[in-house]
């Protein structure tokens, strides 16, 4: 069984402290890793490093930087089967999913560093005479990113692309459940010399407490977190003591609302995906649907059909696997919790609405709900599991103010032909993100952020990478003789 270590300052290292967490494989319960338990003097020295190396680092041309970043992109394709077998095995993907998230990770490295060269400021005209207004862009400096679990290859990509092509350097905190695919990655940047030490850094351990070491270090610029509302509610408040700027992705409840003028087959094949994919662990799923109620029949049947179909178990052994397991014990007894309540409270399983007769694993069998009213708990709460909720509506006006109606703002859906109703939910929706009949997942080009308590700032795109930098602003005066 693989122990890993911490990477501090271009070195693998033990830590201070003596407590291990052990990795867990979700479809066999079986222990893969273990990761150290990092220490607040780790997180010091990791910071530390990552501080002195930043200014080195900023100073590099952004060319430079920009052919780096590529070939991390490069260095990860080379290893693409490795990476999609460790991300089946710590994180329970199909084979399929788990591909396309590392194609995904070495197109967002690729991308992010033709960022290099169109990193930009401005020349602002200036009220008075003899004088220039330069608006310079650079880097914030030291970034602690906060990985999650249920993409970590993906996010990795998000988070170390956009801080290294922008000059900024990096303490990386990968999730305890999925450290194995940000250990293998760290491989590739202990073998790449042209990386100096101290850029890149890892350190692992429990959320709660390596998190919030990072948040409150005062040498931390930036805090760039995917994770729950609970855990980025702690991040701010540490990063509250420092003024330290704060980059949130947190929960979703995304509504799709599937209109009379829908294109019902398309309706399904998108929502099944935008429901399973990653076994229903993304913030990004539809978490519950609104149809109207003159094709609600049509829908919910189909719907079923097609969740009844995919084939459950573990990815790893079998390719044609779809659903896997979810992340742990606790993910799956919170999930048939939900759905036990709802159930109680009045609400049908269509299909499925137990766990799985699974011998190990955390498995929950994919499920539809009807008969569920907009205000109870699992049309509100994140259920992050294989459930499908699905209410009925009379009027778009109806659907939208019940779409509108939560704490989340991330990702939403809708499903019509009508273009005027296309418009009017576009209009009226306050979400960062309004898919129209597709699934939801967005592009490396687009912008990635939430509204309300779905997150802070953003990623991807011209203006993720804005989000990693800082405005100077430099009044030049200047003698006209």
């Amino acid at each position: 069984m693989i122990q890993h270590q911490l990477y501090i300052d271009g070195t693998y290292t033990d830590s201070t402290g003596k407590d291990w967490i052990d990795v867990i494989n979700p479809a066999t319960e079986a222990v893969i890793s273990r990761t150290p338990k990092a220490t607040n003097a780790d997180v010091d020295k990791a910071v530390q490093a990552a501080a002195k190396a930043q200014k080195a680092w900023e100073l590099t041309p952004n060319i430079e930087r920009g052919k780096i970043v590529r070939k991390l992109g490069d260095a990860i394709a080379d290893r693409r089967e490795t990476f999609i077998d460790l991300l089946q095995e710590e994180q329970g993907k199909d084979y399929d999913l788990a591909g396309g998230e590392v194609d995904l990770a070495i197109d967002y490295f690729h991308y992010m560093s033709e960022w290099a060269r169109r990193i930009e400021g401005d020349v602002v005209p200036s009220d008075r005479a003899n004088e220039n207004i330069l608006i310079y862009k650079k880097p914030i400096g030291v970034v602690a990113g906060i990985n999650p679990w249920n993409f970590p290859v993906f996010i990795l990509a998000r988070k170390v692309a956009t801080a290294l092509v922008t000059g900024n350097t990096i303490v990386l905190k990968p999730s305890q459940h999925t450290p194995n695919t940000a250990m293998e990655f760290t491989k590739i940047v202990d073998e790449m010399k042209e990386i100096p030490a101290g850029v890149y850094n890892v350190v692992t351990g429990a959320g709660s407490e390596i998190g919030n070491a990072l948040a409150k270090h005062k040498n931390v610029d930036m805090i760039t977190m995917t994770g729950s509302i609970t855990a980025g509610t702690k991040v701010m408040e540490a990063a509250a003591q420092n003024i330290t700027k704060v980059n949130l992705e947190l929960g979703g409840k995304a509504p799709a609302i599937v209109s009379q003028h829908a294109d019902i087959d398309l309706a399904v094949n998108a929502l099944v995906t935008s429901r399973l994919a990653n076994n229903g662990q993304a913030c990004t799923n539809a978490e519950r649907v609104y149809v109207h109620s003159s094709v609600a029949e049509e829908l919910t049947d189909k719907l079923a059909a097609a969740f009844k179909e995919k084939k459950l178990g573990n990815p790893r052994e079998d390719k044609d696997v779809e659903v896997g397991p979810l992340i742990n014990e606790d993910r799956l007894n919170t999930v048939a919790e939900m759905v036990d309540e709802a159930v109680a409270d009045g609400a049908k399983a269509v299909t499925g609405g137990k766990k799985a007769d699974m011998e190990k694993g955390f498995f929950y069998e994919p499920t539809i709900l009807t008969n569920v009213t907009h205000d109870s708990k699992i049309m509100r709460d994140e259920i992050f599991g294989p459930v499908l909720p699905i209410a009925t509506f009379e009027t778009i006006d109806e659907a939208i103010d019940m779409a509108n109606d939560t704490i989340y703002g991330l990702s939403s859906s809708l499903y019509t032909d009508d273009m005027n109703e296309t418009m009017k939910v576009i209009n009226e929706m306050k979400f960062g993100e309004t898919y129209v009949n597709r699934e939801n997942f967005e592009a490396v080009q687009g912008y990635h952020a939430g509204m309300r308590q779905s997150g802070l700032g953003g990623t991807d795109g011209k203006h993720g990478v804005e989000d990693f930098l800082v405005t100077q602003v430099v009044y030049m005066q200047y003698k006209n003789e």
